[in-house]
């Protein structure tokens, strides 16, 4: 289980950052000002990518930490932690 959970690791550590780059890349694809539909507006792209950065970071923690082998054992009982 250790295995795996070192192994998801390393996929949160890749998915973070292909996130972020595949939302800027789709949002300088589909910026246009002469667009009229609402996937052309920067500000929907400006949101979209301010909402999912964070949720990207925390997945690269997330995946630091399990590679890091921070979650090996889990506390069983509130008084281990």
């Amino acid at each position: 289980m250790n295995a795996l959970k070192k192994a998801l690791g390393v996929l949160w550590l890749i998915a973070g950052p292909a996130v972020i780059f595949f939302l800027v890349q789709g949002a300088v694809e589909h910026i246009d000002p002469k667009g009229t539909k609402d996937i052309n507006s920067p500000v929907v792209w400006i949101i979209i990518i301010a909402i999912f950065t964070p949720i990207a970071l925390g997945l690269m923690i997330f995946g630091w930490y399990a590679l890091r082998g921070e979650y090996d054992h889990l506390p069983e009982s509130s008084s281990e932690i």
